[in-house]
């Protein structure tokens, strides 16, 4: 069965003085703060769409991830998964680095290469983000 998963934005004011708050509506996890400077320059506390991007990539990859793995007869005892999201004002988003390091008994170093690269192609969000470049470092821990 589908879901729908909702978030949403209020913005005020012109792009680069302006701010806005995002609210994460299904989860209620609450709000948070986005603007201009946050998002092409220092964070300072806030969010932004790539800063989301990265957190929705590296749990959709942790779990396709673990879901291979356990597939397979090798299921991971931890997957730690970190998304780096590069945004170039001007140009946009210009690619994804993921870096995972997994605890996988029984697995020797190529099976676990091949699962990680398996992973990235078939992970849903990777697949909704097909085009942009998206690459990938690999550890067994």
């Amino acid at each position: 069965m589908a879901t729908t998963r909702t978030a949403h934005t209020v913005w005020e004011g012109d792009l680069l003085k302006g701010n806005g708050v995002v609210t994460f509506d299904s989860s209620g996890i609450g709000e948070q703060p986005v603007s201009w400077p946050s998002r092409a320059e220092q964070a300072n506390g806030k969010t932004s769409p790539e800063e989301l991007i990265a957190a929705a990539h590296s749990s959709c990859y942790s779990m396709a991830l673990s879901h291979g793995l356990a597939g397979a007869g090798t299921p991971p005892t931890r997957v730690e998964t970190k998304a780096d999201v590069t945004f170039q004002p001007g140009t946009g988003i210009t690619g994804i680095h993921l870096t995972v390091r997994a605890e996988v008994p029984g697995l020797d170093e190529p099976g676990f290469q091949a699962a990680a690269e398996d992973a990235k192609k078939n992970c849903p969000v990777s697949q909704a983000l097909a085009g942009t470049t998206i690459t990938l470092t690999a550890e067994l821990a």
